[in-house]
């Protein structure tokens, strides 16, 4: 484990006087010990003097299970029970809390949670466990090799007594610096079907501390009255019929000119005086393409050569194999841009202390980028920024934008004020909808050549969409000879031993701000893929699963993870055993190191109503640490991706949003799919992501069970279905 760190951000102890063992890692990496009198280095876990652990989570809440999941870690190998142990989440400070694939960046995202944090967490519980041991080896005079941690208690050689008892004198030892880890042989929670998630009880009692639940003494609330168009600025406004609404405060432009702030005493009242400005917009230079001149950009772009070969492929050679094939199976796609549409809106609160520093209250997915933003606002080093992560009642990428588009809003509104009173940003679900960050527009367009026998001869792929990276700051991160890997993902790195792969890529122009959404570019990669997959095989006469595994062959551990998915989500649904007037259509998908494949068991039909009646899911993310966890997020995806496909996008007129909330961009309904089974392959390799993968397959399976339902099957190739002459019950 190699961790840089800094004495920033080092916690306070929990109770005045009282002794309390932190672990972390050193500078060089080394593990590290403090107790309340010394300095606290990089913690991981803490434990007080009556015993009470604290798991410190590096990566936010918004439902997909990490402060169950690394709390579990620390949990397993210091061993306490889950009752035992309690987490809180961690400071903003890179230095310390950085995602170790994302570099000197602290954030949650692309399923890395666990998987960056698996060995971290599990070290430090580990050496806490040792420290303790040691301390009560020593009081006990008995070798440390006859103890151990159960329950909370130090026990062994006939003795046993609460950890709490060795808090002081384990502070002071110098830690271990590789401390034995559990084997997978003695665990009693990793991977455990009963271990239940943490968050779970003070969300159904109401205790749970969202965001949007944080209410400062004297504070204000602030909406923005934002541009109609991207790009809009303010001309001027008048705020008189605002003066009329009770609660209502002031109202200011923006510096950049951008939006119009509201400040009030309550949210309704912002809400009501925001509806009462009258705002003149600059609009000359905003953007005005509908989203049929967008689509008609794209496909005007796949038509053409590609600006950027992608993997370098002969696209001549491989063009004419495809022409010369005893059959070509081809296929045009788009996909519209989404909206992520959380259940909680954007928000997030601002304040300043009395010694001048400055505090965010946020459901904070990528806390180093506000924290950088602050620093220039205000003007005040680093550890004068101080960001309180709370939970967020969800995200799918929004959270986590380049320029931290509502922190940096809110830190401008704050600015604006005279910083005696705290500053709440709050958004409404239209402002999110109409005016947030989209999944980008994107067309694919797909040749295959098939050989006389039925296999590939030749594959010629070529996608046109917006990018994500380019112009921000992560452009450097993922953005590589011109092609941004987020566009082609899923394409590039797909298991299958595909012959003859050409694939080009053109960047058009973006007429929103885009952003990843949940599973980014493989939520159309995948989708491409498999629904061509299933419409090859079907030419070549062969069975879709039989076709994939032909492509699986190759020995190599990928293929077969892919492989086994697609065996075992085969079996468990009855694949090809479906009851008349029932059709099934598969899909497997490898993102974020995880494999998932899936079949959806549809009736009806597209004119009169499609019925998902099963979805059963196959997922092979390496040990599954908290089975509980990984099922739901897996039944998320599968509902997420499905719920959007089905009936969801965003259009634009003249440059504006149509779309404004629910009635008219619709959220997957309970109703939708009558059922999810998922299924666990069992592993002994790294744990790796959950919480996106299970979203890329769910799209596909279903267009995969819609084009089998016989006469009258529909190959849907551009979404939403609902557009495309598919109709559901």
């Amino acid at each position: 484990m190699t961790l840089a760190t800094s004495r920033r951000g080092f916690l306070k102890s929990a109770a005045a006087g009282a002794a309390v063992l932190v672990i972390g890692a050193t500078a060089k990496g080394a593990m590290a010990a403090a107790s309340s009198e010394d300095a606290m280095l990089t913690p991981f876990v803490k434990i007080t003097s009556d015993g009470q652990v604290i798991a410190i989570v590096k990566h936010f809440e918004k439902g997909q299970g990490p402060a169950t999941g690394l709390t579990s870690l620390i949990a397993e190998e210091l061993g306490v029970t889950m009752e035992q142990i309690d987490y809180d989440f961690a400071p903003s400070n890179p230095q310390v809390y950085n995602n170790l694939f994302f570099g000197p960046f602290q954030g949650t995202g692309g399923s890395t949670a666990m998987a960056n944090s698996f060995q971290q967490y599990r070290t430090a519980g580990a050496a806490a466990r040792e420290m303790l041991i040691a301390a009560a080896a020593t009081e006990w005079g008995v070798d440390t090799a006859s103890l151990d941690i159960v329950e909370g208690q130090v026990t062994g050689d006939g003795k046993s007594a609460p950890l709490g008892d060795f808090v002081a004198a384990a502070a002071s030892q110098t830690p271990p610096e590789s401390p034995r880890l559990r084997d997978p042989s003695e665990w009693k929670i990793i991977g455990n079907e009963k271990t239940r998630r943490k968050d779970s009880p003070i969300k159904v009692n109401g205790q749970a501390q969202f965001a949007m639940d944080v209410h400062l003494p004297n504070q204000m609330v602030a909406m923005i009255a934002r541009p109609p168009q991207r790009g809009g600025t303010v001309a001027s406004f008048d705020d008189s019929a605002a003066k009329e609404v009770k609660g209502f405060i002031m109202a200011q432009a923006l510096p950049q000119n951008n939006g119009v702030v509201v400040y009030a005493e309550s949210t309704w009242a912002a809400i009501q005086s925001r509806e009462a400005l009258s705002v003149d917009w600059d609009l000359s230079a905003a953007e005005t393409r509908s989203s049929a001149e967008i689509r008609e950009e794209i496909i005007a772009a796949l038509n053409a050569e590609p600006t950027y070969n992608v993997n370098a492929a002969d696209r001549a050679a491989i063009k004419a194999a495809v022409d010369g094939a005893a059959q070509v199976v081809e296929e045009t796609f788009y996909f519209p841009l989404l909206a992520h549409a959380p259940m909680e809106p954007l928000n997030c609160t601002i304040e300043q202390t009395a010694e001048g520093d400055i505090v965010l209250h946020d459901g904070c997915q990528m806390p180093t980028g506000p924290h950088m933003a602050y620093q220039q606002i205000f003007g005040l080093p680093a550890e004068k920024i101080h960001i309180k992560t709370m939970l967020a009642g969800g995200s799918f990428g929004r959270r986590a934008t380049p320029d931290a588009d509502y922190q940096v809003e809110a830190a401008l509104a704050f600015v604006m004020t005279d910083r005696s009173r705290p500053v709440k940003l709050v958004w409404t679900r239209e402002d999110d909808i109409r005016g947030g960050y989209y999944r980008p527009a994107t067309g694919h367009k797909v040749r295959v050549g098939l050989n006389a026998d039925g296999t590939i001869a030749a594959w010629d792929h070529q996608i046109a969409g917006q990018s994500i990276a380019k112009g921000t700051f992560f452009e450097q991160m993922t953005v590589r000879d011109g092609v941004d890997a987020t566009t082609v993902e899923g394409v590039t790195e797909n298991p299958y031993a595909i012959p003859g792969m050409a694939i080009g890529l053109t960047d058009t122009e973006k007429a929103t701000s885009v952003l990843w959404w949940r599973s980014v570019g493989h939520t159309h990669t995948a989708y491409v893929m498999e629904t061509m997959m299933d419409r090859v095989a079907r030419a070549a006469g062969r069975d879709p699963v039989e076709f994939r595994l032909s492509l699986l062959e190759g020995g190599n551990e990928e293929q077969e993870r892919e492989a086994g998915v697609l065996k075992l989500v085969a079996e468990k649904a009855g694949w090809g055993k479906v009851a008349e007037g029932r059709a099934q259509g598969i899909a497997v998908h490898k993102s974020f190191g995880s494999y998932v494949a899936e079949v959806v068991e549809v009736s009806g039909s597209p004119e009169d109503g499609v019925v998902i009646e099963k979805v059963t899911a196959a997922v092979d993310c390496g040990i599954a640490v908290n089975p509980d966890v990984i099922r739901a997020q897996i039944e998320g995806g599968v509902g997420y991706g499905i719920g959007h496909a089905m009936r969801d996008q965003i259009t634009l007129s003249g440059g504006e949003v149509e779309q404004t909330n629910f009635p008219d961009y619709e959220p997957l309904r309970i109703s939708d799919i009558k059922a999810i089974e998922v299924h666990i392959m069992p592993s002994a390799l790294p744990p790796s992501g959950v919480g996106e993968p299970g979203t890329p397959p769910a799209a596909p399976a279903l267009a995969n069970a819609i084009a089998a339902l016989g006469e009258g099957a529909v190959h849907v190739a551009e979404l939403p279905m609902a557009e495309a002459g598919v109709s559901f019950a």
